[in-house]
């Protein structure tokens, strides 16, 4: 394999995998992303074009009807309209631009008049058309289970005031509920929206910025420089390349679909079975959205509710997601070894040192990003310099990687679809928001909680995670967050928890919906690539990923692996992980290195060694170090003969 094998022309772009962008919808849509683009540069920089500077909400509500509109040309309304946009998507794209660009025209009345309590009939009407083409949005980005728990608690200030014990809350009539939703800070254009004006827009355009001017590429050769020799080097490949992409996109599917064709194939070729390798891919893609720097827009969701830097998030969430990452490559590592497979030969790999040589602009931007969000605290503006950095060194180029106006067109094309999407789930998951805050309900449900728990961690830390899992599987992360953000996070924080630690909690349990049957997207659709089967691809996403569902009970427990305390504290708690998921690692796959397969009895107790170390606390380390060597100097010394792995 060389750096020719993947080519950003190859990548999937939007206009590709739609059939619907083409002709005048896909004009249309570049037209309404251009638009929605300049404005928000406009409103970043305060560059103040032409006098225009949108204030009070009115940017928002432009934003919100120029991604609304493009989502009903993006996203078909029924299987049949796959392959054309009939009139009444136009008619619907029409409405959620006109009703968007008439309240952001009179957003400083809105906010100067109270209109969101009382205000004249025709803004309540248009309101009311809104309110309409956000419900259809939802539906079209996130699908109808999300669109029924958006009209469910949407509307629940309009039955709150006869609802019983600690569901009852304030009643709203059918319009001051309406006007509420639309015109409203807390619903529609709430702190969801907000972020993704101010923050999210430019993330995604510097994950769209690396896929157009071939940082897949890149990242897949570097990989495959470092790892690919090695035993089992094209699942390892699989696990740095998708981690990196992963990590800098901040999108599963689309992870999947970019690095899993060239993954999943090389570790078909070289002996892994199609479920593992869709099961590696899968789990090394979703685990990108854990890690830092971005996360995906769920970070900066959490950096608001939180009243925190990004850079805060970021540095919690780091370790886990390394562990996590570790445990994967120890795992593919195990496997390999247990099975006799081998890495690729050298000499079909790309040297390390053309790889950098070719790759550096995709290093230095990453550098310049990472300097920016954790040392000058920059988070609105990093990801713009970031992606001009790249475009920079793109337009230098000579040949057909260059950066023209056709790789403009592109680029510009994945920042409206993802970003409309984005915008259209989140204008529906605002209608929950506003719902429980209006109501008062939000407050009330986590006191009761509290209450009906007894105090209770433990109880607590279980219903979070059966409610966040659960939710995970009809909701996208983003959705499954922010809902329980606002029900669950304060009884967990109020039960003496560490906050950060309970929202990274929620956040961890929501995305193992993504490699946990029966919803498992992220294992579906690496199964597909794979041509496997998806519920056995399913079953061995979970036990890869097994990891995950013990990780948020322990960074809860223990702030320590969340970098949070003094460092003697921190570095015990750091090393004592590493070697429980060392053990889980070993467990998992039936291999120990130096002893080689272990039977179920060595691999019970190793399993009891790992949950000592992994729990917080001098005596449970000791015992569980005790146990570790107890294990494996039987293993090593009396019940196996010498062996090195």
């Amino acid at each position: 394999m060389d750096s020719e094998d993947l080519k950003p022309a190859d990548i999937p772009l939007a206009a590709d995998i739609n059939p619907r962008l083409c002709g005048v919808p896909f004009w249309a849509v570049l037209a309404l992303g251009a638009a929605a683009f300049l404005l928000t540069v406009n409103q970043v920089f305060r560059l103040q074009v032409f006098g225009f500077m949108p204030v009070g909400n009115a940017f928002l509500y432009y934003l919100v009807g120029l991604y609304l509109a493009a989502t009903f040309l993006i996203l078909p309304a029924r299987k049949a309209d796959a392959r054309h946009v009939p009139f009444y998507d136009w008619l619907l794209a029409l409405v959620a631009l006109g009703s968007g660009t008439w309240l952001g025209v009179h957003g400083l009345d809105i906010i100067r008049l109270g209109w969101d309590y009382e205000a004249p009939l025709q803004a309540t009407m248009i309101s009311s058309a809104m309110l309409v083409v956000v419900l259809e949005g939802v539906r079209r980005s996130a699908g109808a289970a999300l669109l029924c728990v958006a009209l469910i608690f949407g509307a629940y200030p309009l039955f709150a005031g006869v609802m019983p014990g600690f569901l009852w809350g304030t009643a709203y009539s059918f319009g001051e509920t309406i006007r509420a939703h639309v015109m409203g800070v807390e619903s529609i254009i709430g702190i969801p929206m907000q972020v993704v004006a101010n923050l999210i827009i430019g993330f995604v355009l510097f994950g769209s910025t690396l896929i157009v001017t071939g940082g897949a590429r890149f990242f897949m050769d570097l990989a495959v420089a470092l790892l690919g020799s090695t035993r089992g080097g094209p699942a390892k490949v699989a696990v740095l390349s998708s981690g990196l992409m992963g990590s800098l996109s901040g999108s599963v599917v689309t992870n999947i679909l970019t690095t899993g064709p060239i993954t999943v194939g090389m570790m078909k070729r070289s002996g892994y079975p199609k479920h593992y390798a869709a099961a590696v891919e899968a789990c090394a893609s979703t685990g990108g959205t854990l890690m830092p720097p971005v996360m995906g827009a769920v970070a900066f969701i959490m950096a608001s509710f939180l009243s925190v830097s990004y850079a805060t998030i970021a540095v919690a969430a780091f370790f886990p997601a390394f562990l996590f990452y570790v445990a994967l490559l120890l795992q593919v590592d195990t496997y390999a070894a247990s099975k006799g497979l081998e890495g690729l030969p050298r000499e079909e790999l790309p040297k390390l040192r053309n790889t950098l040589k070719s790759g550096w602009p995709y290093l230095l931007s990453l550098v310049l990003l990472v300097y920016m969000l954790l040392v000058l605290r920059l988070e609105t503006y990093a990801p713009y310099y970031a992606s001009a950095l790249l475009i920079a060194v793109a337009l230098l180029k000579k040949g057909k990687d260059r950066f023209n106006l056709r790789r403009a067109g592109e680029l510009l094309m994945e920042l409206t679809v993802s970003t409309a999407k984005l915008v259209s789930m989140l204008a529906g998951i605002g209608l929950v928001v506003g719902g429980l805050t209006y109501s008062g309900v939000a407050g009330a449900f986590a006191r009761e909680l509290l209450l009906y728990a007894g105090n209770s961690v433990p109880m607590l830390l279980l219903a979070g995670a059966v409610a966040s899992f659960v939710l995970g599987m009809g909701m996208t992360v983003s959705a499954c967050y922010i809902f329980l953000s606002i029900l669950l996070a304060p009884a967990l924080v109020g039960s003496g928890l560490n906050k950060v630690g309970s929202h990274l909690f929620i956040l961890y349990w929501g995305m193992l919906s993504y490699i946990t049957p029966p919803v498992a997207l992220a294992s579906i659709t690496a199964a597909n690539l794979a041509g496997a089967n998806a519920w056995r691809s399913g079953l061995a996403s979970m036990r890869l990923g097994a990891v995950l569902f013990v990780l948020p009970f322990v960074f809860v427990l223990n702030p320590a692996l969340i970098l949070e305390g003094n460092w003697p504290q921190v570095a015990l708690s750091v090393t004592t992980a590493m070697m429980a998921v060392w053990l889980l690692a070993s467990v998992s796959e039936g291999y120990l290195y130096s002893c080689g397969p272990i039977d179920r009895w060595a691999r019970a107790l190793l399993a009891i060694a790992a949950l000592a170390l992994i729990y917080p606390g001098l005596a449970s380390d000791a015992a569980g170090t005790a146990l570790v060597v107890l294990v494996y100097g039987w293993l090593r010394f009396f019940r196996r003969p010498f062996a090195t792995p």
